[in-house]
């Protein structure tokens, strides 16, 4: 039957019009028929006879097949007319719409562009067998969501011109949720532990933010490997998972994984040896090492311990150096003996270094901090450190540094530094209202980047009822190519206390003075400076002049007169090792100041202080950082029979120090009289601190420019000499740690355009009667 049915094909195609004439022939022209969508370019790409070959009845067939196979016909049918090839085609139609609905998880241009690689969009013919394994693939990335009741359904709706529109309709269903993980084999280490290793989790009360509860092929994958690497980091070489099973409920809605493991003996390290090419004495090298003889074999101080040796060879120029650990493991002793291959290679030189991006500082301001030099030799150490000095400079958003082998060398490289430019200037403003100041208006100008020299100028605008001031700072960091800096300030300044419930009194003043800084290493820096200052101080005749601070006051002119010419110097010791200088995430900085007033001025006086800041970065991307910092400050004065000036003392309260408190208001208490309350007027004591939980600003792609937190602040300021004078005397002398206020809060900064935008709620822990809350604050130039 089936011969049968083979020959009578053979005899249809035979005696068909094509092959009613003889064979081969010269083919005169090709004329095509039925041809609507596809054009005609494309059916003679696809058909392997042209004008003026000659052909025989096999050509014919193939070209036939070949032209079907295309894919863009459903029919193909060849007439011959004479030496005239007549190709009569049938097209497929094409997709004119792609209509995409129910799709929330997926967004409908990930969809479409996945639907495009596939070979399905819009102008696209149409195959069917395309649509069907679409609905496959989709299906396989539902389910590996965890969405296993998902559904995809299609349909192919005709439209007139020989054109269809698709319609896609999907049901993602709801992701499974994870209701058992179980762990077969395990002996050394307890379920808890090893689970706590897994980023997919049982449901619990944060499962609704997190989605920790919701399966994803992914995520478990992920969490296999930590698995395995938790074990070969403790010297279980011949851990293996064995086997992974993950059962899906008859509803699809709940997820069992189950995960049987072999965990091996655990190795220990016999011996550590260098072989190879040892360039460097062997000591250096075994001072690197993390794992010593008779200590747990771990992977991860394997690899470390390798990193570190190639960080070596490249502090020592060996920038293209191999190192390969060779791990020899005894079953039968249980131990392991680990030997670092050394290949040097040749000792690599920098024959350029380049820079990018820097479209608004100069060149200088950018090579000045780097520390690899031309056509020397490489160190890995002063490229790594050239970073972190430009990230330090606040003056580039992100540094990056590319080397790239010089073509046709094996021992010299180029240097590529691209620096994305930031905001260096900012705007600090802040407009306020209170009963008794009525509105303030702050204003200050500030250019860390002047015209892109590096200079800092600034020049500062403070106008309200208790303050007037108008300042100007210069400062040039490389005065010197040594990194000598040298600076400029001028300043005149108009403070009512009356206004500002501090006391009862006015000051007028103008100075100015130099600074020079001197840097001890790439991360210490002392600084000098000598200003002069002339102060004069007024005392409110019009308020109650029975009142306590009122008494202080008169007492203080009484004793040293109202007008003050004083020479100051002072030194400062600072030490910044932070990764960045907006929004570190790991290092620490301090610093100290001593301010002196030159015998013979006519206060005499000193203020010392310290301050610090530390930041531990959380997880590896360095999105969850915790943050301490802390200043003090102590203040005097050491002439006979001298008083401290009380307008110099130290104030705490609002976001630089005990943020949920009114800016200066806490301390030492003095009665005002006339039903005000009593008021700090400062001390001579600061103590202040804070520690903070830094976590990534959620829904947004882009955190560079944010940092949210959560705090405490703590802090008082105090003084050890209540000021003479006072009748009615509520200030209390001494420091009493039982006196700080403590404080808790979120805060949020953000680098805006015109500068640093800070905005904490805080809520006061432990306020006393008379304290100023104040729960929102803000600033604008100052970031957290």
């Amino acid at each position: 039957m089936k011969r049968t049915l083979i020959l009578i094909l053979i005899s249809l195609f035979w005696f068909s019009p094509v092959h009613a004439q003889t064979f081969p022939f010269v083919v005169s022209d090709i004329r095509v028929e039925g041809v609507q969508q596809v054009d005609l370019g494309t059916v003679f790409r696809n058909f392997p006879i042209s004008t003026g070959d000659q052909i025989d009845s096999a050509q014919l067939a193939a070209a036939t097949r070949q032209l079907f196979r295309s894919g863009f016909f459903d029919d193909v049918q060849i007439n011959r007319d004479g030496d005239i090839l007549v190709l009569v085609l049938r097209e497929r139609p094409a997709v004119a719409i792609i209509r995409i609905d129910g799709n929330k998880a997926i967004k409908e241009e990930q969809l479409r562009e996945g639907l495009k690689q596939s070979g399905l969009q819009e102008g696209d013919v149409f195959r069917r067998a395309t649509l069907d394994q679409i609905e496959l693939d989709l299906m396989r990335v539902y389910a590996s969501q965890g969405r296993y009741g998902a559904n995809i359904s299609t349909e192919v709706e005709n439209l007139p011109g020989n054109r269809v529109a698709l319609n896609i309709n999907i049901t993602e269903g709801r992701i499974a949720t994870i209701q058992h993980i179980n762990i077969i084999g395990n002996e050394t280490f307890p379920d808890d532990e090893l689970l706590d290793l897994f980023s997919l989790k049982l449901p619990n009360w944060l499962s609704f933010w997190r989605k920790d509860d919701q399966y994803s092929r992914e995520k478990l994958s992920g969490d296999l490997e930590r698995l395995r690497s938790h074990y070969l980091d403790r010297g279980f070489i011949n851990f293996s998972i064995d086997s992974t099973q993950v059962s899906v409920s008859p509803d699809k809605q709940d997820v069992f994984i189950t995960v049987g493991i072999t965990e091996g003996q655990q190795f220990r390290v016999n011996e550590v040896l260098m072989i190879g090419n040892l360039v460097v004495p062997e000591s250096q090298l075994l001072a690197k090492m993390s794992l010593g003889e008779g200590d747990v074999f771990s992977r991860r101080e394997m690899t470390d311990s390798q990193e570190r040796l190639e960080r070596l060879l490249g502090d020592q120029g060996f920038m293209f150096a191999n190192v390969s650990p060779i791990p020899q493991v005894d079953e039968a002793a249980g131990t392991v003996s680990l030997r670092y291959f050394i290949e040097p290679g040749k000792p690599t030189y920098v024959r350029r270094i380049s820079v990018r991006g820097n479209t608004r500082s100069t060149d200088e301001v950018v090579r000045r901090e780097i520390e690899q030099m031309e056509a020397g030799i490489v160190s890995t150490s002063a490229i790594e450190r050239s970073k972190t000095r430009l990230e330090r400079t606040g003056h580039f958003r992100s540094v990056n540094v590319e080397t790239r082998p010089v073509p046709g060398t094996d021992d010299q490289i180029d240097l590529e530094f691209s620096v994305e430019e930031q905001q260096s200037g900012q705007l600090s403003a802040s407009v306020g209202f209170s009963q008794s100041e009525g509105i303030i208006v702050q204003l200050g100008v500030s250019q860390d980047n002047f015209l892109g020299s590096g200079k800092s100028v600034a020049f500062n605008v403070s106008n309200s009822s208790t303050l007037t001031e108008y300042s100007f700072n210069y400062l040039d960091p490389y005065y010197t190519v040594d990194g000598v800096s040298r600076g400029f300030n001028l300043y005149y300044r108009e403070e009512n206390f009356d206004e500002d419930d501090r006391g009862d009194y006015n000051t007028d003043g103008i100075g100015g003075g130099v600074t020079f800084g001197y840097p001890i290493d790439d991360f210490q820096r002392l600084s000098f400076s000598g200003d002069v200052e002339f102060l004069r101080i007024k005392q409110n005749s019009a308020v109650n002049n029975n009142s306590d601070a009122y008494k202080v006051i008169e007492q203080f002119i009484k004793n040293n007169g109202d007008e003050y010419l004083n020479w100051r110097l002072t030194a400062g010791w600072s030490d910044n090792r932070l990764n960045r200088g907006f929004f570190p995430t790991s290092g620490r900085s301090q610093g100290a100041t001593l301010e002196v007033s030159v015998p013979g001025s006519d206060l005499e006086y000193y203020r010392a202080q310290y301050n610090n800041r530390f930041y531990w970065p959380i997880n590896n991307d360095e999105t969850w950082v915790a943050s301490v910092r802390s200043r003090v400050g102590y203040a005097d004065s050491y002439g006979n029979g001298s008083d401290y000036p009380f307008f110099k003392n130290y104030y705490a309260g609002g976001l630089t120090t005990i943020r949920g408190f009114e800016a200066n208001s806490l301390g030492p208490r003095y009665d005002r009289g006339q039903g005000r309350n009593p008021r700090s007027m400062g001390g001579n004591v600061l103590v202040a601190g804070s520690a903070e939980l830094i976590f990534p600003m959620p829904f947004l792609k882009d955190k560079s420019a944010w940092r949210t937190l959560v705090f405490m602040d703590a802090g008082n300021v105090f003084t050890t000499k209540c000021l003479p004078g006072a009748v009615n005397d509520t200030c209390v002398e001494g420091v009493d740690f039982g006196d700080l206020r403590y404080s808790a809060g979120i805060g949020l900064s953000w680098l805006t355009p015109v500068g640093p935008l800070s905005v904490s709620l805080a809520k006061p822990l432990n306020s006393a009667a008379g304290d100023d809350e104040e729960v929102f604050q803000f600033v604008l130039g100052q970031s957290f």
